[in-house]
């Protein structure tokens, strides 16, 4: 009896107060709709700087007849020795994982495959544009400074590229989308806390007579309270549940496309999208219950 009561007050309260209920939800699943998108951008670059860090190199060009730079004009192109004496030394670094050498052939074709759906691309380049090259793991992505120090100036090397560096100007660019996300989809939140707490009020005020009668009866002070709880809860499941639908969407619909752009699977699994889901609309359920919480501490006397 007292459930079906409790239930039934609930359901007055989301009645009454319509409009401002459905402000509530739309308020409540728009900002959790960011807030959950921002978690997942925040996973997929989690994901990704793991995934790049495992493979980022450090790559040192050898000098070639054609290569236009001056050091390789003063010194030639590199010679067997040069390679040998530079791999030892490459191999015999703390900071070094692994050191491969490819072939100026190797890496040609290891550039038209890559590139092999950008025909112009691929045209516009020729063999030997690409000089052989040894890649170089390191055990620590941001530890290349010795590999730079051990190689940069000797005979028969051109230049020495960190992949780490251009990473960290496209992280740059996510990190900052993401933070941008996280602060917009905060500002939402407190705004549905505001309006929330608004709509518990005018709820409670409205029905100031029958909590009147219920404090002369002898209802405690949370049985009172429990029906404007629920409301808030239902408006955060609904709200929750809603944006749900506009996260799954962000992760089929964007982030699936951005992995489009790669060569190499980077693409977040179920169990990020569950876990982002879920802490959405447990976040949701309880903002709104907080709120109701706070709102009928200052404004229901009981």
């Amino acid at each position: 009896m007292r459930a079906q009561f409790v239930l039934s007050e609930m359901w007055i309260g989301l009645r009454r107060n319509l409009t401002m209920t459905i402000a509530v939800i739309v308020t409540v699943a728009i900002s959790l709709a960011l807030f959950g998108s921002g978690l997942l951008v925040q996973q997929q670059v989690s994901h990704m700087r793991q995934f790049w860090d495992e493979r980022v190199s450090v790559t040192v060009y050898m000098c070639t007849e054609v290569s236009p730079s001056e050091v390789c004009q003063d010194s030639g192109p590199a010679t067997k020795e040069d390679r040998e004496a530079i791999q030892a030394d490459l191999e015999a670094l703390p900071e070094v994982s692994s050191v491969e050498y490819v072939t100026a052939a190797e890496a040609w074709q290891e550039f038209q495959d890559r590139f092999s759906e950008n025909q112009a691309l691929t045209e516009a380049a020729q063999e030997g544009d690409i000089p052989d090259n040894f890649r170089v793991q390191l055990e620590d992505p941001n530890k290349f400074d010795a590999v730079v120090q051990t190689v940069q100036g000797r005979p028969g090397v051109d230049s020495v590229h960190n992949d780490q560096q251009v990473l960290d100007q496209f992280f740059e660019l996510l990190d900052g989308l993401k933070w941008a996300a996280l602060v917009v989809s905060f500002v939402q939140l407190a705004a549905a806390a505001l309006l929330i707490g608004n709509t518990i009020r005018l709820s409670a005020y409205s029905r100031r007579r029958e909590t009147g009668i219920m404090r002369l009866v002898g209802a405690s002070n949370f049985y009172i309270q429990l029906p404007f709880l629920l409301e808030g809860a239902i408006s955060g499941l609904i709200g929750g549940v809603i944006a749900s639908g506009f996260i799954v969407a962000a992760r089929f619909l964007l982030l699936d496309r951005i992995q489009s752009w790669f060569a190499f699977d980077v693409s977040l699994g179920a169990g990020a999208l569950a876990y982002v889901i879920g802490l959405s609309m447990v976040l949701g359920i309880l903002l709104c219950t907080v709120s109701s919480f706070l709102t009928l501490r200052r404004y229901l006397r009981v």
